[in-house]
């Protein structure tokens, strides 16, 4: 068949309603006043009707200037790219009340739009996002935060969406920052004082050089989970502590310094793929572990629980995608500069769903970044893959 490109209308959309918090956790109008308010583009192709919307959502960014949704849109297909109400600021985020958010996108996607089927599109973080809301979309439980705030998710009347499609996710976001916190800080309020030399991969003076060998990989990956367990602790210490006063201080931010210093982003041979040696997906890394945009730089305490603790966080790829049922696509970026090489295989293995499906695409970075053929052949094996469950109509 023969695939149409169409010029791209985009429609800016404002989704509101009522939502009660304790305290206020977003700046400005987006979560106060009693409320929530939401915004997303919807990037319809001209001339093509359809009762089928994919609906792409990431818990910390907007994504209508992704290649990604703009490809799927201009080869035909409904998109819209929803925004929670921590859009570009992470620091108070709330994974249980992005999935409240992702649900009231499809809820007026179903009710006001006239959609008939929702395909969530999981690409990078938006992979566990989506595979957690399904989860909790086909069977709630969930009635606190991992801090112990009441969040409604049964009353939230959650829609399930038809089909996951999960292409260049990781597992969540706390397995990123575990295998990327830097376990060579010693003292978290000063991270420039003396390091764990044998734990800094940056430093040229370390014993241990590419490649590195299994024992201190292990141990390596040892040190950096004792590391986010050790901030963990703080931060369920600190909450204790602000609970006891019982005053209306209840919350404190904090910074982690030193978050992107995954060995593999050095060693090419550590689960091998196509990716480039010394680079990631933000640039040089030994940079990104210090600059202003790493992983986890900047938290309140309830965030760090439910978006970054290991041990606390409910958007665990593997755990949601083995309690959904709809059809699954996990799609693998072969040369993904970010996620690693394993993520889709194991989504799709832990995948409960009876159809499943997993397709690599062989070259493909994570952005596709002057890649547009590979970005094409991705989107059009998305599109063949709903037309073939007759959940996508020309």
């Amino acid at each position: 068949m023969t695939e149409t490109r169409h010029a791209v209308s985009s429609t800016w959309m404002h989704i509101h309603f009522k939502g009660s918090r304790a305290f206020t956790e977003t700046y400005g109008f987006a979560g106060n006043q009693g409320s929530v308010n939401l915004e997303a583009v919807l990037l319809r192709p001209e001339g093509v009707p359809s009762k089928t919307l994919m609906v792409f959502m990431h818990p910390a960014s907007t994504l209508q200037l992704l290649p990604v949704p703009n490809e799927m849109a201009a080869l035909g297909v409904h998109v819209l790219c929803a925004a929670s109400r921590y859009a570009k600021n992470d620091s108070a985020l709330i994974m249980e009340n992005v999935i409240v958010d992702l649900g009231a996108h499809i809820r007026h996607a179903k009710e006001k739009l006239g959609y008939e089927r929702v395909v969530l599109a999981g690409w990078s973080g938006g992979g566990s996002l989506s595979l957690f809301y399904q989860s909790q979309a086909e069977r709630p439980t969930i009635e606190q935060t991992p801090a112990g705030d009441p969040v409604d998710i049964r009353g939230a009347g959650l829609i399930p969406a038809d089909a996951v499609v999960c292409q260049a996710a990781h597992l969540s976001r706390a397995v990123m920052l575990r295998d990327m916190i830097d376990p060579s800080v010693v003292d978290e309020l000063d991270p420039d004082a003396p390091r764990t030399l044998e734990l800094d991969i940056y430093h040229p003076a370390n014993p241990n050089q590419p490649p590195y060998s299994a024992d201190y990989v292990a141990h390596y990956r040892t040190a950096q989970l004792a590391r986010v367990r050790r901030i963990t602790q703080r931060v369920q210490e600190t909450l204790d502590h602000l609970r006891k006063k019982g005053t209306g201080e209840v919350e404190h931010g904090f910074v982690t310094h030193r978050t992107l210093a995954d060995p593999r982003y050095l060693d090419t041979a550590l689960e091998p793929n196509g990716r480039r040696a010394r680079w990631c997906y933000l640039g040089n890394p030994e940079t990104v572990n210090t600059g202003p945009v790493g992983l986890a730089r900047f938290s309140m305490l309830r965030s760090w629980l439910s978006q970054w603790s290991i041990d606390h966080s409910r958007a665990d790829g593997l755990q949601c995608a083995a309690q959904i049922s709809v059809p699954f696509l996990a799609i693998e970026n072969a040369a993904d500069d970010c996620v690693p090489q394993q993520h889709a295989r194991l989504l799709h293995d832990a995948c409960a769903s009876q159809d499943k499906t997993m397709k690599v695409i062989h070259g493909a970075t994570h952005y596709y970044a002057g890649q547009p053929e590979l970005l094409t052949e991705s989107t059009l094996l998305i599109k063949d893959w709903l037309r073939s469950r007759k959940l996508l109509s020309d």
